[in-house]
């Protein structure tokens, strides 16, 4: 019997030629499907009685034809009417891989070096119906360190892989640990018992850096904490409303109170370090006189009652929330609005605000490459999610321009003017750009502090130790990243899964990894990816361009029996490529 990913391949190739056989200018010119479906189905003009399937069956019988040759993939979208930014992704042969974009991507090559879209095997991804705990507890990757045990509550022990395509890693053992209480984490550093911790507190850094002991790496603050507002939820579904609570907090007295050296108040939702960046316009003004009028016009002179979520993680962009948290309450009770809060499970609270679930929330932003794309389009774009309610579709209209043109002064201008209409319909309140940093025992070499956050401990050396131990803020939720947004779980995915291409250690520049050399045309449309040869899983299996297919396919066809995930809204893959294939209406 044919393996799945051979009968998908065969059933593609069956649809293309059928499509072709439809135009005699090979297709285009055919009507386009309403939902974007892949070309894996019949087309549209084959008689109804004969069923989708029926084609899997004829090569089913004859299995031997293809003699164990590898069967090149693809996934076609119709059209571009589903709304999203790709077309196709098409196994040339078993080392290339293309890509076919609806329209231009400037920051095409820093999406696909992000570990959410790191490559997994077709047969695991096929084996877990791609979910389940088999997959984001028990990930199978081409990366430097492989699953050893996941000790859920205590820590999670990866292990050197002796198949690595690359260097070595310096240390045999990885061991992620985890701490909401920075002053833990500084004692264990000054005790030995870890080799290095992320976000010292407050008042650790100058303890650090006097401490002979140990080496303070400071981050600059390419992050984003904000205050999330719902428009489908009352009272929040008036724009008054949100402009009020937009002008009553005092963020200066924020980051003064609670942040740690190098952070600054956030005049903006990018960080000045950020392309797209323009110093107008500014954030409002703390006037507690103008948002008791603007909550009088909108019908709440007294105020009122709502309840500000959050998760107890200690993350760059919040070092403290609690204490945030009670802040906030406290300026908001200025105006008349009485906040209840109410802590989370920080998994729940993601798979909450994510589903557009709360109504206020706590939460923020970290740079996973240096493009507004990034911060801007992931949040408030076409593809994002609900955290915020319904998108604004004026802001939708420049971010799309703006990510497909590469004139940068052109570019510039599109994102001060969606920076103003962020302004105007205030999703969210942008508060503090967090400075923030790592912190090792001297005698670990090679280490970093990320810009990213993403820092690679392959090549760090715990002074000749078998064993590096890194203690972070909190535990991750999942380990398959392609269905995680959080900070903790990325960082550990990123030693084990790879994507297409990487970004520098200790920096953003854009660099090869599974994919050794990668070309583009002219226009920017079709992206061509030439794989590394000889590179394997941790599984022992073959890497090759179906598994590129497949990945990816996993996430962009929310029809696939592959696009289950830990909880389905594969959030990056929808933010940064627009649109699922097939997704289901409403």
């Amino acid at each position: 019997m044919l393996s799945w990913k051979k009968l998908f391949a065969i059933l593609a190739l069956v649809a293309l030629i059928a499509a072709a056989c439809g135009s005699d200018d090979g297709g285009e010119d055919a009507a386009p499907a309403d939902d974007g479906e892949t070309t894996t189905e019949e087309p549209a003009e084959e008689p109804a009685e004969e069923p989708a399937e029926e084609p899997a069956e004829e090569p089913a019988e004859e299995p031997a034809d293809d003699g164990g040759a590898f069967v090149a993939m693809s996934a076609v979208a119709e059209s571009c009417d589903y709304g999203g930014s790709l077309s196709s992704i098409n196994a040339i042969d078993e080392l290339t891989v293309e890509f076919t974009l609806c329209n231009p991507d400037v920051a095409f090559e820093s999406k696909v070096a992000f570990s959410a879209f790191g490559i997994h095997p077709s047969e695991v991804l096929e084996a877990t119906g791609g979910g389940g705990p088999e997959l984001f507890e028990n990930p199978v990757g081409t990366g430097p360190y492989q699953m050893v045990e996941w000790d859920r509550g205590n820590q999670l022990v990866l292990g050197a892989y002796d198949g690595y395509w690359g260097a070595a890693p310096e240390a045999e053992t990885l061991v992620f640990r985890w701490s909401d209480e920075a002053a833990q984490r500084l004692v264990e550093l000054q005790a030995g018992t870890v080799d290095g911790i992320d976000n010292p507190g407050r008042d650790d850094f100058a303890v650090i850096a006097d401490d002979g002991e140990l080496q303070l790496l400071e981050r600059e603050g390419t992050n984003i904490f904000y205050l999330g507002l719902n428009r489908n939820m009352p009272p929040f579904d008036n724009e008054l409303v949100r402009q009020a609570v937009g002008q009553a907090l005092d963020r200066q007295r924020i980051v003064d109170a609670f942040y740690p050296p190098g952070s600054i108040v956030a005049d903006q939702f990018l960080p000045s370090s950020i392309f797209g960046y323009t110093p107008e316009p500014k954030w409002y003004d703390t006037d507690l006189d103008a948002a008791r009028t603007l909550l009088a016009e909108a019908g709440f002179p007294d105020g009122f009652d709502v309840t500000l979520n959050y998760r107890d993680v200690v993350r760059s962009y919040l070092p403290s929330p609690g204490t945030v948290g009670v802040d906030i309450q406290d300026q908001l009770a200025a105006i008349g609005i009485n906040v209840t809060i109410e802590v989370m499970e920080s998994g729940a609270f993601l798979d909450a605000s994510d589903a557009g679930e709360l109504t206020m929330y706590m939460l923020g932003w970290g740079a996973d490459y240096p493009d507004a794309t990034n911060f801007l389009d992931f949040h408030f774009g076409r593809g994002a999610s609900g955290q915020f309610g319904d998108g604004f579709e004026d802001i939708w209209a420049v971010l799309d321009e703006a990510g497909q043109i590469a004139d940068q002064d052109a570019r510039l201008t599109l994102y001060e003017e969606a920076t103003g209409l962020i302004k105007e319909h205030v999703p969210m309140v942008p508060i503090a750009h967090g400075g923030s940093g790592t912190a090792y025992r001297a005698d670990v070499t090679n280490a970093q502090a990320s810009p990213l956050g993403n820092e690679y401990f392959a090549v760090m050396d715990p002074g000749g130790r078998d064993t590096l131990v890194w203690m972070q803020n909190a535990e991750p939720i999942g380990l398959y990243c392609a269905d995680e947004t959080d900070g903790e779980s990325l960082r550990a995915c990123e030693q084990i899964n790879e994507p297409l291409l990487s970004y520098e250690i200790g920096g953003t520049a854009v660099e090869p990894g599974l994919a050794e050399t990668w070309s583009s045309n002219e226009d920017g449309t079709v992206w061509t990816f030439n794989l590394r040869p000889g590179v394997t899983f941790h599984d022992g299996s073959a890497f090759d361009a179906n598994d590129v297919v497949t990945t990816f396919l996993a996430q962009w066809d929310a029809a696939s029996p592959l696009h289950t995930g830990r909880d389905g809204n594969f959030t990056y893959f929808n933010a940064d490529f627009g649109a699922f294939l097939n997704a289901p209406e409403g």
